[in-house]
């Protein structure tokens, strides 16, 4: 690990978040009863999401833009209805069931950072989000490229997205065997926390939840991967989508508690 960056990781991996969650059932050809959950102290997101609570609270439509590469767009999953943009708009729209809520998937197969950049306007601040979830950096890591210049072009995305009023979410790699034999894996997770701290945005720590099935409850990476060893299945999309669902109806759910909006304001709480 580069010598500026090892500090920094013994540092964030140290942080406290939240509490664990049980929920999906692994499909029946896995061995075991195995639940969806992640990490107990990484379930829960640093920042609050101001601007959701408030669409949420007023009864306005609300608009999540994911943008990402190929497991935003859905490889490896069975059809477009299981991916995890999809699978997010079911999961919410059961935890606000009176709620308007569009999650839309702007994913595109094998980009990197500087061409998710170059399409913001047209394909993510056009469709004017509420909240924007942005998965990157696998690719980055898997064609060997500089993590240090991707954090600068990530740095100038999540200025570029705030700057709109929208809330934002970092989404990091996969855990999976393509991507954690490479050098710079684990260099990349750092940065990405990084840079989420700097800018003060939420980070849904994907790697770390997909290396806690592995890990710590043993679930072998065929059951939670496609075949290619790098992109997620139906299953793993669905258990992210959960997860994301729950630390984003909480981080709604705070944002209306630190505003101090009277009780007959607040958003609509959501179900368990």
């Amino acid at each position: 690990m580069p010598k500026n960056l090892s500090s920094l990781s013994l540092a964030l991996l140290a942080l406290p978040i939240a509490s664990s969650l049980t929920l999906l059932p692994l499909p029946a050809s896995a061995q075991g009863a195995v639940a969806c959950e992640g990490p107990s102290d990484l379930n829960r997101l640093d920042q609050p999401l101001r601007r959701t609570a408030a669409r949420l609270r007023s009864g306005q439509p609300l608009t999540i833009v994911a943008v990402g590469s190929s497991s935003t767009s859905g490889a490896g999953a069975s059809s477009s209805a299981a991916s995890y943009p999809s699978r997010l708009e079911v999961e919410l729209k059961d935890r606000f069931p009176t709620a308007t809520i569009r999650v839309l998937n702007r994913g595109v197969g094998g980009e990197e950072v500087h061409d998710m950049l170059a399409r913001f306007d047209n394909t993510v601040l056009a469709e004017k989000p509420d909240l924007v979830l942005w998965q990157v950096g696998s690719n980055t890591v898997l064609r060997g490229g500089s993590v240090i210049t991707a954090f600068a072009r990530i740095a100038e995305g999540l200025r570029r997205l705030k700057a709109s009023g929208a809330d934002v979410v970092l989404i990091d790699p996969q855990f999976a065997p393509k991507v954690i034999v490479k050098a710079d894996a684990e260099d990349m997770v750092d940065l990405i926390t990084a840079a989420a701290k700097a800018e003060n945005v939420g980070l849904f720590h994907r790697f770390a939840v997909m290396r806690h099935w592995h890990k710590s409850q043993k679930i072998p990476f065929e059951t939670f991967l496609s075949p290619d060893g790098l992109h997620m299945n139906d299953w793993s999309y669905a258990c992210v989508a959960k997860l994301l669902a729950v630390t984003i109806a909480e981080a709604a759910t705070r944002a209306t508690a630190v505003a101090g909006v009277p009780a007959a304001s607040k958003a609509p709480a959501a179900r368990p």
